[in-house]
Parts: C-alpha cells; sequence; structure tokens
C-alpha cells in the first residue's frame, strides 16, 4: 500500500503502522483499521486535526483520539505547534458572533418579545400518536398503560413503528419519541420492573390541542370540543370511536376481553408444605394440535406489518396472532373438544406448551441493554414458569462502527443469558433465516407434544402468589413429568406480573444496595427466606465488636464457595451489614 497523493499523509502512515500489528495479532481490529486506511487514503481533503477524521468511514472516537495522541507526541518531540481542535475553532467562533451579536443589539431597538407557541406535535408522528393512545385513559389518576398496551392503543395514530426502525442502522422507534414527552412533562412513568405511563395535566392539554386540529378532525371524522372519558362502570376504557383500551392487554378478536381475573392473589406461600396438592387434568394423545401463536406487534417495518405471518403460512405454519403478554411466539395445544377442558373445572380450550421465544433484533438488543428492559424481560420470563425459553437475536447489518461501542455489552448480555439465565439462544442473519427456524420448530413440536399426554394444572389450585413455587416443586419432584396450565391462565398469571409477592419485595430491597445484584439477591433470598429471618440471622451474631465483626463478615462466610457473576466480597458484604445489620 502507497501513501503517494495522500492529503494527510502522516495520519496515513501512523493507521498503517497499526493496521500492520493488527494483522500480526490477527486481531479483530485489523478491519477497522484497514476501511479507516482505504478511505484516508482515498480522502482529497487535508485535515489538520485527528478529531475532523471522524466524517470518514471506518473512524470512530477511539481511534481518532488514538491518532491525536500520537500527533501530540509528534508535535512535542519536533517542537511544532499543537493545531487547534475543531470543536475549539466553533466555539471560539461562536463567541465571537455573539460578541457581535450583542455589540449590534446595543445600537438595535428591542423588538416586543415573543410568546412561546403552544406545542403540538406533528401529525401522526410518534409524540402524536403517544399522546393519542394515552388521551383514551378515565381521569383517574390510577389509570396506566405499559409499554405494550400504549404501543398497541397507539399504532393506529402513527406512520412509523413503534417497535421496528425505518433504518435497520439505526436504534429509534417511533417510541423514542417517549423520551422527550417524558421530559416535557407532558407523561409521567411509574412502577419497576414494569413501567406504566400516563398524561400529566399538561398533557392533557395537549391532547386536547391535538384534537383540536383540522387534520385530527378531518382523520377521525369528529367536529366539537374534546372532553376527558370518565371512567365507565367496568375495567374497560371508552376510546375513541369503538376501539376499547382495556386495562389489561389488548385482545385479539373472540378472546375475552381481559384475562385478569382468571387467577386470583391468593395468599403468600413460604413452604412447600403449603402448596397445593391435586389431580392433574389429563389430555389424551390425537385429541388437540398444536400450534404457534405470534404477538400481533411482530412486523418487518411499517410498510409490510403481515411479512412475517404470510412467510410462516408458505412455510406450512399457520399463526394464530394475538396480543401476547409475555415474549413473542409461544405454542399452544388447541383441544379438537372445546368443552374437554371446562367438563373438568378448567377454562378455553387452548394449554400453554413449555416453550416461548423473546426475538431480539440487534438493534433492538442493544437498545434493551441500553434502558434497561433487557434484564426486566429476562425477569419477566423467570417469572412465567415456561421451562424452555429461546432468546433469539437477528443480527440485522448495522453501521460498524455504531456496534464496536456496544458490541462487549452485546457479547456480556448474551454470555449471562446462556449462563445465568440458562436459555437457549439463536442467532439468525435476518428475518427470513428466523422464519425458517420457527416454521422447523413448530414441526418439531408438533411431533414431540401430539403423540403424548398433556397433563394439565387445575386453575382453582393455581395463584399469583403460589405459582412459581408450585412449578418449580412438581419439576424437581416428578422430573420426567410435565404440567401446563390453560392459556387464560397463563395470560392471567403474565398480565398479573406487578403482582408483587413477599419474595419480590424481598428481592428488590436487597437489590437497593449498589454492587448486589439479582443473582447475588436470589442466593440470599434461597438462604433467608423473608427479611425477617434475614435480620434474625443479623441478631444472631451478638454484640460488641465480636458481634458488629461477624455480622460484617456474615453474607461473605456464607457465600465464598460461589463463583462467577455470583461471588460476594467482603466490601459487598459489609455494605449488606451495615444495611441490614442494624435493622
Amino acid at each position: 500500500m502507497e501513501a503517494s497523493g495522500c492529503a494527510n499523509p502522516q495520519f496515513l502512515a501512523w493507521v498503517k503502522e497499526w493496521l500492520d500489528v493488527a494483522r500480526e495479532r490477527s486481531s479483530k481490529g485489523a478491519t477497522t483499521y484497514r476501511n479507516a486506511y482505504e478511505s484516508l487514503k482515498a480522502c482529497p481533503v487535508a485535515f489538520e486535526h485527528p478529531a475532523s477524521l471522524q466524517q470518514l468511514k471506518g473512524f470512530g472516537p477511539k481511534l481518532c483520539e488514538r491518532l491525536e495522541a500520537k500527533l501530540k507526541q509528534h508535535c512535542q518531540q519536533n517542537g511544532l505547534p499543537m493545531p487547534e481542535h475543531p470543536q475549539a475553532k466553533v466555539a471560539s467562533k461562536r463567541a465571537l458572533d455573539e460578541q457581535q451579536r450583542n455589540d449590534d443589539a446595543e445600537t438595535r431597538p428591542k423588538k416586543r418579545t415573543r410568546q412561546p407557541k403552544a406545542y403540538v406535535p406533528a401529525f401522526r408522528s410518534g409524540a402524536y400518536a403517544l399522546i393519542l393512545g394515552l388521551s383514551n385513559l378515565p381521569e383517574d389518576v390510577s389509570s396506566s398503560l405499559t409499554k405494550a398496551e400504549l404501543i398497541e392503543a397507539s399504532q393506529p395514530h402513527c406512520d412509523a413503528s413503534f417497535t421496528a426502525p425505518s433504518d435497520p442502522t439505526k436504534f429509534y422507534t417511533a417510541w423514542s419519541s417517549m423520551k422527550t414527552l417524558v421530559q416535557k412533562e407532558l407523561v409521567y412513568e411509574r412502577g419497576r420492573p414494569l413501567r406504566r405511563y400516563a398524561l400529566t395535566d399538561e398533557g392533557w392539554a395537549v391532547a386536547k390541542r391535538i384534537k383540536e386540529t383540522a387534520q385530527w378532525q378531518e382523520e377521525n371524522g369528529h367536529q366539537g370540543p374534546m372532553r376527558r372519558p370518565q371512567p365507565p362502570p367496568s375495567n374497560v376504557a371508552a376510546g375513541q370511536g369503538s376501539t376499547p383500551v382495556v386495562s389489561e392487554a389488548l385482545p385479539a378478536a373472540g378472546e375475552p376481553l381481559s384475562y385478569h381475573s382468571v387467577v386470583s392473589d391468593g395468599p403468600v406461600v413460604l413452604e412447600d408444605d403449603d402448596l397445593p396438592t391435586f389431580a392433574p387434568i389429563r389430555v389424551p394423545p390425537g385429541s388437540f394440535t398444536v400450534h404457534l401463536v405470534l404477538d400481533v406487534r411482530e412486523v418487518r417495518a411499517k410498510t409490510d406489518r403481515d411479512y412475517m405471518q404470510e412467510e410462516l403460512v408458505k412455510q406450512g405454519v399457520k399463526p394464530i396472532v394475538r396480543s401476547l403478554e409475555i415474549g413473542d411466539v409461544q405454542w399452544i395445544a388447541k383441544c379438537h373438544d372445546s368443552a374437554l377442558l371446562s367438563r373438568h373445572g378448567a377454562e378455553g380450550d387452548e394449554i400453554v406448551l413449555d416453550w416461548i421465544v423473546e426475538r431480539k433484533r440487534l438493534d433492538d438488543l442493544i437498545g434493551s441493554i441500553k434502558d434497561g428492559r433487557f434484564h426486566e424481560q429476562k425477569f419477566r420470563l423467570n417469572r412465567s414458569g415456561v421451562k424452555k425459553v429461546v432468546y433469539l437475536i437477528e443480527e440485522i447489518s448495522m453501521d460498524s462502527t455504531a456496534y464496536q461501542r456496544y458490541e462487549k455489552a452485546v457479547q456480556s448480555a448474551i454470555a449471562s443469558t446462556q449462563v445465568v439465565n440458562g436459555y437457549f439462544v439463536k442467532r439468525t442473519q435476518k428475518i427470513d433465516d428466523t422464519i425458517k427456524y420457527l416454521a422447523r420448530l413448530t414441526a418439531m413440536l408438533k411431533r414431540t407434544y401430539e403423540s403424548k399426554q398433556l397433563n394439565v394444572i387445575p386453575t382453582n389450585v393455581i395463584t399469583a402468589h403460589n405459582y412459581s413455587r408450585l412449578v418449580e416443586h412438581l419439576r424437581e419432584k416428578e422430573p420426567s413429568v410435565a404440567y401446563h396450565v390453560t392459556y387464560p391462565a397463563f395470560a392471567s398469571l403474565a398480565s398479573k406480573s406487578e403482582t408483587m409477592t413477599l419474595r419480590d419485595v424481598f428481592l428488590k430491597m436487597l437489590m437497593t444496595t449498589k454492587g448486589l445484584t439479582g443473582e447475588r439477591a436470589l442466593e440470599i433470598q434461597r438462604k433467608w427466606k423473608t427479611p425477617y429471618d434475614f435480620v434474625r440471622a443479623f441478631r444472631a451474631c451478638g454484640t460488641g465488636e465480636q458481634g458488629k465483626q461477624r455480622k460484617m463478615d456474615l453474607v461473605f462466610g456464607e457465600f465464598s464457595h460461589l463463583v462467577g457473576r455470583k461471588k460476594m466480597s467482603k466490601k459487598l458484604s459489609h455494605k449488606i451489614a451495615e444495611v441490614w445489620g442494624d435493622a
């Protein structure tokens, strides 16, 4: 490679030097250096400062910083002045311009201050749709929507997708507008781990202005002032026209309006002896067929919303499409006799099988890691009780510079998903490969389940507080036998994801201590079932200096055998003792 004729020979020589070293070491960075070298060699523009090179392909912040350090060293060794950073130049120019404007303003008559224009988001933009989606809620302050519910309510009002970026190389969807609405204090969010959203008083004022615009009224065939909807006598809030907004996820046609009441909360279960005993409902082989259930939000892009559904049909799989409470793909066994389950005290004619797929495009995975949804979704998947979880990652083409910034985080997240959660991670290159994989998986599940008897747990013995523990107990007691629940019961349990058990509260209390991750909190909770047990363990350490030291080392001593992400240091043990040891 020759550098003759290059407008930036010194920069090019340094990049060439690093490229040669990377090649000798067979480093992954060789590709980055090669891209940078080729683009710099072909560039006819001379640059004074390396920071300006970021506009060229292959030059990210790290490479430019490395070149800047090299240039500083070169200038010092040769007694040369260091070129001014382009941002410093811009700042200097702005300062001069500002001074000039101030000088001009002193000789210019003052203008009358304009009142700021009332905010109205652009027609059919993300912000526009989100405000309209939330404006269907009743005035009751306790009313709010989860992200999934809000997306479903808002999507009809928006030209862009809330789940799939219009540009595959970008992370941003219409949902990105939520950040703006929260910053403008038009929407407030509450709840952890599952966030819920509602309009503030200012947000209601913006919704009113939207519905007074000619564009909204023309699209909706509506005239007259907008009023906040009043709470109806049921749990369904009246929406615009005939489209309801339900307090739980919006159902597909033909489904009941809400599964929320199918399973009760029930009492808190602390010991296995408190778990119910039951005789399972036995569904014989040949009396049902296996079907793939696809979440209604699983779309390819805003311009091709039915692509996934239609391509599955071409692969011989006719999916059932509905709004899923959790995951993106599930499989159910549908009974030929629709009254079979009801004759045994259960509901519906569908049984949830032990398989669920969480599909993530690479850009969405990165986005979920950045905003915390990644851990929240895995928490909900763990609580679902489903044994076989497939974490499917679609490796779409992305800008290499953007991906490199998050590559380590992605690899760490994948490793955690496999090792800590025990999920199977499947990677595909594009959506067509995903569809083929789902078709093959469906065929395998049909062969596996349709020739076997299904054992169904009667819904009347399940509660939101005993389900997870009951499933764990059954798997330990009878590992060769699979137990299932009806789809209405499963959806009800998933919709109650915000129902806090004592176990959940204890875990959340533990995780308020910095460094005490979910994995570590689970280990503590397995040893001491309740906050009371944990405090009692510290009190048993005694008083005085010796007692204080035993408290400080209590957690470390109990879990010194753990390794990896579960390992607890002495420093963390001391932090925990400071919080719980004096309780």
